[in-house]
Protein backbone atom coordinates (compact mmCIF):
# COMPACT_ATOMS: atom_id res chain seq x y z
CA UNK A 1 0.00 0.00 0.00
CA UNK A 2 1.38 2.91 -1.31
CA UNK A 3 1.28 5.93 1.72
CA UNK A 4 0.35 9.66 0.31
CA UNK A 5 0.07 12.96 1.70
CA UNK A 6 -2.92 14.89 1.66
CA UNK A 7 -5.20 17.93 4.06
CA UNK A 8 -8.41 16.44 5.58
CA UNK A 9 -10.52 18.82 7.39
CA UNK A 10 -12.39 17.99 10.78
CA UNK A 11 -14.04 19.41 13.24
CA UNK A 12 -13.56 18.55 17.28
CA UNK A 13 -14.93 19.98 20.39
CA UNK A 14 -11.43 20.63 23.06
CA UNK A 15 -12.07 22.01 26.52
CA UNK A 16 -8.54 24.62 26.48
CA UNK A 17 -7.55 25.74 29.81
CA UNK A 18 -6.50 28.87 29.19
CA UNK A 19 -4.88 31.09 32.01
CA UNK A 20 -7.57 33.86 32.42
CA UNK A 21 -10.36 30.51 33.15
CA UNK A 22 -7.73 28.70 35.73
CA UNK A 23 -7.58 32.51 37.19
CA UNK A 24 -12.18 32.56 37.43
CA UNK A 25 -11.99 28.93 38.81
CA UNK A 26 -9.22 30.29 41.53
CA UNK A 27 -11.27 33.40 42.03
CA UNK A 28 -14.55 31.50 42.78
CA UNK A 29 -13.73 29.04 44.67
CA UNK A 30 -11.41 31.29 47.41
CA UNK A 31 -13.08 32.71 50.63
CA UNK A 32 -13.39 36.42 51.65
CA UNK A 33 -9.87 36.42 53.37
CA UNK A 34 -8.45 34.25 51.04
CA UNK A 35 -9.31 36.28 48.17
CA UNK A 36 -8.43 39.57 50.24
CA UNK A 37 -5.18 37.85 50.33
CA UNK A 38 -4.97 37.32 46.62
CA UNK A 39 -6.01 40.70 45.07
CA UNK A 40 -3.02 42.28 47.39
CA UNK A 41 -0.38 39.84 46.05
CA UNK A 42 -1.97 40.84 42.31
CA UNK A 43 -1.26 44.72 43.19
CA UNK A 44 2.35 43.94 44.07
CA UNK A 45 2.78 41.99 40.92
CA UNK A 46 0.74 44.22 38.61
CA UNK A 47 1.89 48.16 38.56
CA UNK A 48 -1.72 48.94 36.58
CA UNK A 49 -4.14 48.05 39.33
CA UNK A 50 -4.60 50.30 42.15
CA UNK A 51 -6.68 51.15 45.03
CA UNK A 52 -10.24 52.62 44.76
CA UNK A 53 -11.27 53.96 48.27
CA UNK A 54 -14.11 55.02 47.24
CA UNK A 55 -15.30 55.67 51.13
CA UNK A 56 -12.70 58.09 51.79
CA UNK A 57 -13.56 60.03 47.99
CA UNK A 58 -16.87 60.48 49.60
CA UNK A 59 -16.21 61.31 52.77
CA UNK A 60 -14.04 64.66 50.95
CA UNK A 61 -17.04 65.11 48.81
CA UNK A 62 -19.58 65.40 52.09
CA UNK A 63 -16.91 67.37 53.36
CA UNK A 64 -16.69 70.14 50.40
CA UNK A 65 -20.93 70.06 50.30
CA UNK A 66 -21.07 70.51 54.34
CA UNK A 67 -21.41 74.55 54.67
CA UNK A 68 -20.86 73.81 58.68
CA UNK A 69 -17.57 72.60 58.30
CA UNK A 70 -16.54 76.46 57.22
CA UNK A 71 -17.94 77.58 60.31
CA UNK A 72 -16.05 80.30 62.45
CA UNK A 73 -14.20 78.64 65.61
CA UNK A 74 -15.88 81.49 68.22
CA UNK A 75 -14.32 80.51 71.29
CA UNK A 76 -11.16 81.36 69.70
CA UNK A 77 -12.30 84.05 68.38
CA UNK A 78 -13.33 85.03 72.12
CA UNK A 79 -9.94 84.15 73.96
CA UNK A 80 -8.42 87.68 74.04
CA UNK A 81 -11.41 89.00 76.30
CA UNK A 82 -12.61 91.72 74.25
CA UNK A 83 -15.73 90.64 74.75
CA UNK A 84 -16.79 91.23 78.61
CA UNK A 85 -20.08 88.89 78.83
CA UNK A 86 -17.98 85.40 77.77
CA UNK A 87 -16.59 83.74 79.98
CA UNK A 88 -13.47 81.64 79.08
CA UNK A 89 -13.80 78.06 80.33
CA UNK A 90 -10.66 76.01 79.90
CA UNK A 91 -11.16 72.53 77.63
CA UNK A 92 -11.54 69.30 79.58
CA UNK A 93 -8.11 67.98 79.13
CA UNK A 94 -8.73 63.72 79.31
CA UNK A 95 -6.07 61.82 79.73
CA UNK A 96 -4.61 59.95 76.14
CA UNK A 97 -4.84 55.91 75.39
CA UNK A 98 -1.91 54.49 76.35
CA UNK A 99 -1.59 51.46 73.39
CA UNK A 100 1.00 50.11 75.23
CA UNK A 101 -1.03 49.07 78.21
CA UNK A 102 -3.17 47.08 75.76
CA UNK A 103 -3.33 43.39 76.58
CA UNK A 104 -2.42 42.40 73.23
CA UNK A 105 -2.56 38.35 73.21
CA UNK A 106 -3.76 35.78 75.87
CA UNK A 107 -0.60 34.46 78.10
CA UNK A 108 -0.02 30.56 77.64
CA UNK A 109 -0.03 28.10 80.15
CA UNK A 110 3.85 28.50 80.26
CA UNK A 111 3.30 31.90 80.80
CA UNK A 112 1.06 31.53 83.57
CA UNK A 113 3.27 28.74 85.42
CA UNK A 114 6.79 30.27 84.91
CA UNK A 115 5.22 33.50 86.84
CA UNK A 116 4.72 31.31 89.55
CA UNK A 117 7.74 29.31 89.38
CA UNK A 118 9.66 32.70 89.80
CA UNK A 119 7.96 33.34 93.18
CA UNK A 120 7.86 29.94 94.46
CA UNK A 121 11.17 28.60 93.58
CA UNK A 122 14.05 29.30 96.18
CA UNK A 123 17.01 28.22 94.50
CA UNK A 124 18.61 28.78 90.65
CA UNK A 125 18.48 25.01 90.71
CA UNK A 126 15.31 24.64 91.14
CA UNK A 127 14.77 27.62 88.66
CA UNK A 128 15.79 25.78 86.39
CA UNK A 129 14.09 21.99 86.37
CA UNK A 130 10.86 24.28 87.09
CA UNK A 131 11.50 25.70 83.48
CA UNK A 132 11.83 22.51 81.78
CA UNK A 133 9.35 21.06 83.52
CA UNK A 134 6.94 23.37 82.17
CA UNK A 135 8.28 23.47 78.73
CA UNK A 136 7.67 19.76 78.64
CA UNK A 137 4.00 20.21 79.14
CA UNK A 138 1.06 20.07 76.47
CA UNK A 139 -1.88 22.35 75.54
CA UNK A 140 -3.56 20.30 78.46
CA UNK A 141 -0.87 20.67 80.98
CA UNK A 142 0.13 16.96 81.42
CA UNK A 143 3.23 16.30 81.77
CA UNK A 144 5.14 14.52 78.63
CA UNK A 145 8.38 13.28 79.82
CA UNK A 146 9.48 11.15 82.83
CA UNK A 147 11.00 11.88 86.03
CA UNK A 148 13.82 9.46 84.69
CA UNK A 149 14.39 11.09 81.29
CA UNK A 150 14.15 14.67 82.94
CA UNK A 151 16.22 13.99 85.34
CA UNK A 152 18.83 12.42 82.68
CA UNK A 153 18.73 15.75 80.60
CA UNK A 154 19.50 18.02 83.52
CA UNK A 155 22.22 15.59 85.36
CA UNK A 156 20.07 15.85 88.67
CA UNK A 157 18.43 13.62 91.11
CA UNK A 158 14.95 12.03 89.84
CA UNK A 159 14.27 13.35 93.84
CA UNK A 160 15.25 16.79 92.99
CA UNK A 161 13.10 16.70 89.95
CA UNK A 162 10.14 15.30 91.83
CA UNK A 163 10.20 18.33 94.41
CA UNK A 164 9.90 20.67 92.03
CA UNK A 165 7.33 19.14 90.33
CA UNK A 166 5.06 18.50 93.54
CA UNK A 167 5.78 22.34 93.65
CA UNK A 168 4.09 22.65 90.14
CA UNK A 169 1.55 20.42 91.02
CA UNK A 170 0.14 23.10 93.70
CA UNK A 171 0.07 25.83 90.50
CA UNK A 172 -3.16 27.20 89.40
CA UNK A 173 -4.99 25.78 87.48
CA UNK A 174 -5.07 22.69 89.91
CA UNK A 175 -4.73 19.39 88.42
CA UNK A 176 -1.57 21.20 86.02
CA UNK A 177 1.85 18.49 85.96
CA UNK A 178 -0.21 15.65 86.41
CA UNK A 179 1.30 12.96 84.48
CA UNK A 180 -2.27 11.20 84.24
CA UNK A 181 -6.18 11.50 84.34
CA UNK A 182 -5.90 9.72 87.62
CA UNK A 183 -3.34 12.01 88.73
CA UNK A 184 -4.88 15.18 87.50
CA UNK A 185 -8.49 15.03 89.33
CA UNK A 186 -6.54 13.58 92.66
CA UNK A 187 -4.70 17.00 92.33
CA UNK A 188 -7.28 18.85 92.26
CA UNK A 189 -9.82 16.82 95.02
CA UNK A 190 -7.35 17.93 97.08
CA UNK A 191 -7.31 21.58 96.78
CA UNK A 192 -10.75 21.18 97.63
CA UNK A 193 -12.45 21.34 101.13
CA UNK A 194 -16.37 20.18 99.75
CA UNK A 195 -15.27 16.59 98.17
CA UNK A 196 -17.11 13.61 99.09
CA UNK A 197 -15.51 10.79 101.20
CA UNK A 198 -15.91 8.35 98.17
CA UNK A 199 -14.35 10.24 96.03
CA UNK A 200 -10.57 9.46 95.82
CA UNK A 201 -11.83 5.57 95.61
CA UNK A 202 -13.40 6.12 92.96
CA UNK A 203 -11.19 8.06 91.08
CA UNK A 204 -8.52 5.86 92.41
CA UNK A 205 -10.08 2.30 91.16
CA UNK A 206 -13.41 3.19 89.25
CA UNK A 207 -13.15 5.58 86.43
CA UNK A 208 -13.64 2.74 83.63
CA UNK A 209 -16.77 2.32 85.73
CA UNK A 210 -17.79 6.02 85.37
CA UNK A 211 -17.24 6.34 82.33
CA UNK A 212 -18.99 3.60 81.09
CA UNK A 213 -22.21 4.67 83.49
CA UNK A 214 -21.63 1.39 85.71
CA UNK A 215 -23.12 3.21 88.53
CA UNK A 216 -24.69 0.14 90.33
CA UNK A 217 -21.08 -1.85 90.17
CA UNK A 218 -19.22 0.86 91.65
CA UNK A 219 -22.14 0.90 94.72
CA UNK A 220 -21.81 -2.97 95.08
CA UNK A 221 -18.16 -3.07 95.21
CA UNK A 222 -17.76 0.21 97.44
CA UNK A 223 -20.89 -1.03 99.41
CA UNK A 224 -23.30 2.56 98.76
CA UNK A 225 -26.44 3.11 97.82
CA UNK A 226 -27.07 4.56 94.01
CA UNK A 227 -28.21 7.95 94.50
CA UNK A 228 -25.03 7.93 97.08
CA UNK A 229 -22.64 6.93 94.03
CA UNK A 230 -24.81 9.02 91.63
CA UNK A 231 -23.62 12.34 93.81
CA UNK A 232 -20.17 11.59 94.07
CA UNK A 233 -19.95 10.97 90.26
CA UNK A 234 -21.45 13.96 89.22
CA UNK A 235 -19.15 16.11 91.86
CA UNK A 236 -16.05 14.07 89.73
CA UNK A 237 -17.99 15.54 86.51
CA UNK A 238 -17.49 18.75 88.05
CA UNK A 239 -13.48 18.81 87.86
CA UNK A 240 -11.85 19.46 84.56
CA UNK A 241 -9.80 16.89 82.99
CA UNK A 242 -8.01 18.96 80.55
CA UNK A 243 -6.84 22.22 83.09
CA UNK A 244 -4.64 23.59 80.77
CA UNK A 245 -7.22 24.13 77.79
CA UNK A 246 -8.55 27.32 79.10
CA UNK A 247 -5.10 28.73 78.07
CA UNK A 248 -3.64 29.67 74.55
CA UNK A 249 -1.95 32.35 72.61
CA UNK A 250 -3.66 34.53 70.28
CA UNK A 251 -2.70 32.74 67.11
CA UNK A 252 -4.55 29.49 67.87
CA UNK A 253 -7.69 31.98 67.72
CA UNK A 254 -9.55 31.49 64.33
CA UNK A 255 -12.24 33.89 63.56
CA UNK A 256 -14.98 33.23 61.06
CA UNK A 257 -15.92 35.91 58.49
CA UNK A 258 -18.87 35.18 56.52
CA UNK A 259 -18.92 35.55 52.67
CA UNK A 260 -22.46 36.19 52.68
CA UNK A 261 -25.50 37.68 54.94
CA UNK A 262 -29.16 36.50 54.54
CA UNK A 263 -31.07 39.08 56.18
CA UNK A 264 -34.42 39.03 57.15
CA UNK A 265 -36.62 42.52 56.00
CA UNK A 266 -40.12 42.48 56.39
CA UNK A 267 -41.23 39.53 55.90
CA UNK A 268 -38.67 38.91 52.87
CA UNK A 269 -34.94 37.92 53.12
CA UNK A 270 -32.37 40.02 51.59
CA UNK A 271 -28.94 38.56 50.27
CA UNK A 272 -26.22 40.82 50.54
CA UNK A 273 -22.67 39.59 49.29
CA UNK A 274 -20.01 40.61 52.28
CA UNK A 275 -17.22 42.20 50.19
CA UNK A 276 -16.25 44.89 52.73
CA UNK A 277 -12.86 43.31 53.46
CA UNK A 278 -12.30 43.42 49.40
CA UNK A 279 -10.39 46.50 47.99
CA UNK A 280 -11.71 48.10 45.55
CA UNK A 281 -9.76 47.68 42.67
CA UNK A 282 -9.35 50.31 39.18
CA UNK A 283 -7.17 50.71 36.38
CA UNK A 284 -4.34 53.14 36.52
CA UNK A 285 -5.47 56.46 34.52
CA UNK A 286 -2.07 57.04 33.49
CA UNK A 287 -0.93 54.12 31.91
CA UNK A 288 -4.24 53.89 30.04
CA UNK A 289 -3.07 57.75 28.75
CA UNK A 290 -0.20 56.14 27.39
CA UNK A 291 -2.22 53.42 25.57
CA UNK A 292 -4.37 56.15 23.82
CA UNK A 293 -0.97 58.02 22.48
CA UNK A 294 0.90 56.75 19.90
CA UNK A 295 4.16 57.56 19.85
CA UNK A 296 4.41 57.79 23.67
CA UNK A 297 6.55 54.76 24.47
CA UNK A 298 8.16 51.82 22.78
CA UNK A 299 6.85 48.81 21.40
CA UNK A 300 8.57 46.66 24.06
CA UNK A 301 7.03 48.46 26.78
CA UNK A 302 3.50 49.20 24.87
CA UNK A 303 3.40 45.39 24.76
CA UNK A 304 4.02 44.78 28.67
CA UNK A 305 1.62 47.39 29.63
CA UNK A 306 -0.85 45.74 27.24
CA UNK A 307 -0.54 42.41 28.98
CA UNK A 308 -0.93 43.51 32.13
CA UNK A 309 -3.30 45.53 31.41
CA UNK A 310 -5.84 42.34 30.05
CA UNK A 311 -4.42 40.83 33.14
CA UNK A 312 -6.34 43.60 35.41
CA UNK A 313 -9.81 43.80 33.23
CA UNK A 314 -9.91 40.09 33.62
CA UNK A 315 -9.03 40.02 37.57
CA UNK A 316 -11.81 42.60 37.77
CA UNK A 317 -14.63 40.82 35.31
CA UNK A 318 -13.40 37.47 37.39
CA UNK A 319 -14.14 39.48 40.79
CA UNK A 320 -17.42 40.10 39.42
CA UNK A 321 -18.35 37.49 38.12
CA UNK A 322 -17.61 35.88 41.82
CA UNK A 323 -20.11 37.98 43.51
CA UNK A 324 -22.66 37.40 40.86
CA UNK A 325 -21.87 33.47 40.80
CA UNK A 326 -22.47 33.37 44.82
CA UNK A 327 -25.42 36.04 45.18
CA UNK A 328 -27.26 33.47 42.51
CA UNK A 329 -26.19 30.27 44.03
CA UNK A 330 -27.19 31.62 48.23
CA UNK A 331 -30.58 33.06 46.78
CA UNK A 332 -31.06 30.06 45.11
CA UNK A 333 -30.80 28.21 48.91
CA UNK A 334 -32.92 31.09 50.00
CA UNK A 335 -35.63 30.06 48.43
CA UNK A 336 -35.18 26.47 48.62
CA UNK A 337 -34.29 26.43 52.31
CA UNK A 338 -36.80 29.12 53.01
CA UNK A 339 -39.08 26.90 55.64
CA UNK A 340 -35.48 26.83 57.58
CA UNK A 341 -34.97 30.45 57.99
CA UNK A 342 -38.18 30.75 58.56
CA UNK A 343 -38.91 27.89 61.51
CA UNK A 344 -35.40 26.91 62.34
CA UNK A 345 -33.00 23.90 61.92
CA UNK A 346 -35.99 21.14 62.10
CA UNK A 347 -37.46 22.24 59.18
CA UNK A 348 -33.99 22.04 56.88
CA UNK A 349 -34.54 20.37 53.53
CA UNK A 350 -32.38 17.64 51.98
CA UNK A 351 -30.39 19.61 48.66
CA UNK A 352 -28.06 18.57 46.56
CA UNK A 353 -26.47 20.69 44.29
CA UNK A 354 -27.38 18.74 41.04
CA UNK A 355 -30.49 20.80 42.12
CA UNK A 356 -29.57 24.12 41.98
CA UNK A 357 -27.01 23.93 39.52
CA UNK A 358 -30.51 22.65 37.14
CA UNK A 359 -32.05 25.43 38.95
CA UNK A 360 -29.65 27.89 37.97
CA UNK A 361 -28.61 26.51 34.71
CA UNK A 362 -25.01 26.32 35.21
CA UNK A 363 -22.37 23.22 36.03
CA UNK A 364 -22.76 21.14 39.18
CA UNK A 365 -18.79 22.16 39.34
CA UNK A 366 -19.53 25.61 39.32
CA UNK A 367 -22.11 25.26 42.57
CA UNK A 368 -19.30 22.97 44.42
CA UNK A 369 -16.84 26.13 43.91
CA UNK A 370 -18.92 28.60 44.71
CA UNK A 371 -19.71 27.03 48.07
CA UNK A 372 -16.49 25.45 49.02
CA UNK A 373 -14.94 27.35 51.99
CA UNK A 374 -17.29 29.90 52.41
CA UNK A 375 -19.82 30.75 55.21
CA UNK A 376 -23.15 32.26 55.50
CA UNK A 377 -24.84 34.52 58.44
CA UNK A 378 -28.29 34.14 58.90
CA UNK A 379 -30.76 34.48 61.35
CA UNK A 380 -30.04 31.44 62.76
CA UNK A 381 -26.49 31.52 62.87
CA UNK A 382 -23.11 31.15 60.92
CA UNK A 383 -22.85 28.02 58.79
CA UNK A 384 -21.14 26.69 56.21
CA UNK A 385 -22.52 26.65 52.69
CA UNK A 386 -22.13 23.27 52.25
CA UNK A 387 -24.44 22.41 55.38
CA UNK A 388 -27.59 23.33 53.40
CA UNK A 389 -26.51 20.71 50.90
CA UNK A 390 -27.92 17.98 53.42
CA UNK A 391 -28.77 14.68 53.24
CA UNK A 392 -32.26 13.09 53.94
CA UNK A 393 -34.52 10.36 54.27
CA UNK A 394 -38.02 10.25 52.92
CA UNK A 395 -40.93 11.14 55.20
CA UNK A 396 -44.53 11.06 54.99
CA UNK A 397 -45.25 14.22 52.80
CA UNK A 398 -41.74 15.04 51.02
CA UNK A 399 -38.67 14.38 52.63
CA UNK A 400 -36.37 15.44 56.28
CA UNK A 401 -32.58 16.64 56.29
CA UNK A 402 -30.07 14.18 58.46
CA UNK A 403 -29.68 17.72 60.39
CA UNK A 404 -33.43 18.58 61.04
CA UNK A 405 -33.19 14.65 62.23
CA UNK A 406 -30.86 15.31 64.61
CA UNK A 407 -32.37 18.21 65.98
CA UNK A 408 -35.62 16.22 66.56
CA UNK A 409 -33.53 13.41 68.67
CA UNK A 410 -31.69 16.08 70.82
CA UNK A 411 -35.12 17.85 71.85
CA UNK A 412 -36.81 14.63 72.55
CA UNK A 413 -33.86 13.76 74.79
CA UNK A 414 -33.86 16.70 76.84
CA UNK A 415 -37.01 16.40 77.59
CA UNK A 416 -37.11 12.75 78.57
CA UNK A 417 -37.39 11.72 82.47
CA UNK A 418 -33.71 11.31 83.42
CA UNK A 419 -34.82 8.37 85.64
CA UNK A 420 -35.95 6.52 82.43
CA UNK A 421 -34.12 7.96 79.31
CA UNK A 422 -35.51 7.24 76.13
CA UNK A 423 -33.71 4.40 74.00
CA UNK A 424 -32.58 4.26 70.36
CA UNK A 425 -35.27 1.85 70.07
CA UNK A 426 -37.96 4.43 71.67
CA UNK A 427 -36.27 7.12 69.66
CA UNK A 428 -36.92 5.63 66.48
CA UNK A 429 -40.53 4.80 67.35
CA UNK A 430 -41.21 8.70 68.11
CA UNK A 431 -39.47 9.33 64.78
CA UNK A 432 -41.78 6.78 63.00
CA UNK A 433 -44.75 8.45 64.40
CA UNK A 434 -43.96 11.83 62.57
CA UNK A 435 -43.59 10.00 59.71
CA UNK A 436 -39.59 9.34 59.62
CA UNK A 437 -38.57 5.97 58.81
CA UNK A 438 -34.94 5.07 60.07
CA UNK A 439 -33.14 2.51 61.16
CA UNK A 440 -32.34 1.94 65.06
CA UNK A 441 -28.42 2.26 64.01
CA UNK A 442 -28.83 5.29 62.57
CA UNK A 443 -30.67 6.38 65.40
CA UNK A 444 -27.83 5.44 67.16
CA UNK A 445 -25.25 7.36 64.72
CA UNK A 446 -27.51 10.99 64.80
CA UNK A 447 -27.10 10.61 68.68
CA UNK A 448 -23.53 9.86 68.67
CA UNK A 449 -22.96 12.74 66.40
CA UNK A 450 -24.09 14.95 68.30
CA UNK A 451 -22.04 13.90 72.02
CA UNK A 452 -25.12 11.88 73.24
CA UNK A 453 -24.55 9.24 74.83
CA UNK A 454 -27.04 6.13 75.06
CA UNK A 455 -29.44 5.86 77.64
CA UNK A 456 -27.45 3.49 80.31
CA UNK A 457 -25.17 6.49 80.81
CA UNK A 458 -27.66 9.15 81.15
CA UNK A 459 -30.02 7.28 83.57
CA UNK A 460 -30.34 9.28 86.96
CA UNK A 461 -30.93 7.33 90.32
Amino acid sequence: MRERLGLNLEQTQKLIMTPELRQAIVVLQLSTLELAEYVQQELQENPLLELRDEEEVAATDELIDDPESFEIDWQEYFQDGSDLGYVSVPREERPEWNYQNLLTGQPTLQDHLLLQLKIAATSTSELEIGTFLIGNLDANGYLKISLKEAAACLKVSPAAVWRVLQLIQRFDPPGVGARNLTECLLLQLRQRKDAPPAAEKIIRYFLTDVAGGRLKRIARRLNLSLPEVQAVVDYIRTLDPKPGRSFGGGQENRYIVPDVIIERVGGDYVVLVNDLAMPRLGINPFYQALMRHDGSCDQATRRFIESKLNAAAWLIRSLEQRRLTLYRVVNCLVQEQREFLDKGLKYLKPLTMRQVAASLGIHESTVSRATANKYVQTPWGVFELKFFFASGVAKKGGAAAAESIKKIIAEAISKEDATNPLTDLQLQELLLQQGIKISRRTVAKYRDEQGIPPAAKRKRY
